[in-house]
């Protein structure tokens, strides 16, 4: 009798990063291993995995995307011609991150943050959208990539509020005035406050990294464990086509909505991006 497979090992297998890059049936891509660098006397590897081969990918996609449809952008306005095709729709969406995420949230001065959160958009999406595809991985899948995404917005929001704020201005993220006190009343209730101010900081791209991380993964998980329920109930011959059709109708369902959530993240780590750091911008 054949043995049903062990669906959590077969879940975490394709969730998460390895050394190894998995083209079942055609065979495997073993990553290269190199030697551990010493930083500060601990040991660093910066060995590739499958993780940072498709963040790469990733990079390189977004590259792309700006450079192809800044291009065709550029031969359709010398012809005087509306933008159309693919470097409208890129045109579309470059507005749309400009506009009603960075103007919109950051207000004055908004305007040099729109680079950075645009890239953190186009990145996140092709991300989310690369774990979608046969043989494909999710980087935002894992931890550590949403946790460096978390803060390189972390440091934006705060060396970025230092600059515009001064350093007393700063200051008073940490020690804020309390409205209607005065004297020793108003100290004390200031530095009462700094540890949940402090705190406040840092929860914030925390949550980022978290909900990223924790929607991109538990839509791989869901799929995974519904297209188990096939094998597990595989020597149920009457019941296999039935089990099998049903099994792949709510897939593709869950595929369909995670596709949208591939949106949807990507567009919520931008705009919580662009609150905070307008919120920062104009603390006083």
């Amino acid at each position: 009798m054949m043995q049903a497979p062990d669906i959590g090992e077969v879940v975490l297998h394709h969730t998460a990063d390895a050394w190894t890059i998995d083209f079942y049936p055609l065979g495997q891509i073993h990553l290269p291993r190199w030697e551990p660098v010493h930083m500060f006397g601990y040991p660093v590897n910066l060995s590739p995995t499958k993780h940072v081969v498709f963040m790469l990918l990733a990079a390189v996609l977004v590259f792309l995307t700006m450079w192809l449809a800044g291009r065709s952008l550029q031969r359709q306005r010398a012809h005087e011609k509306a933008p159309k095709g693919f470097a409208g729709l890129i045109e579309s969406l470059v507005l749309f991150v400009r506009n009603d995420i960075v103007a919109a949230n950051i207000g004055h001065g908004g305007e040099k943050f729109a680079p950075f959160v645009m890239t953190l958009f186009f990145f996140i999406l092709y991300c989310n959208l690369l774990g979608m595809l046969p043989w494909g991985s999710s980087p935002t899948g894992n931890l550590a990539v949403t946790g460096a995404l978390a803060i390189a917005a972390f440091l934006t929001i705060e060396i970025s509020g230092f600059f515009k704020l001064g350093p007393v201005g700063y200051l008073h993220t940490i020690f804020p005035k309390v409205p209607g006190m005065g004297g020793t009343g108003a100290l004390v209730m200031s530095v009462a406050m700094a540890p949940i101010e402090v705190l406040g900081k840092f929860v914030k791209p925390f949550a980022l990294a978290v909900r990223l991380f924790g929607n991109m993964t538990a839509g791989h998980f869901v799929i995974l464990s519904l297209f188990g329920i096939i094998f597990l109930f595989g020597e149920l011959a009457i019941w296999n086509w039935a089990i099998g059709i049903t099994t792949a109708a709510l897939v593709l369902g869950i595929m369909l909505l995670e596709l949208f959530v591939a949106f949807l993240q990507a567009y919520v780590f931008a705009l919580l991006t662009s609150v905070f750091i307008g919120l920062m911008q104009h603390e006083h």
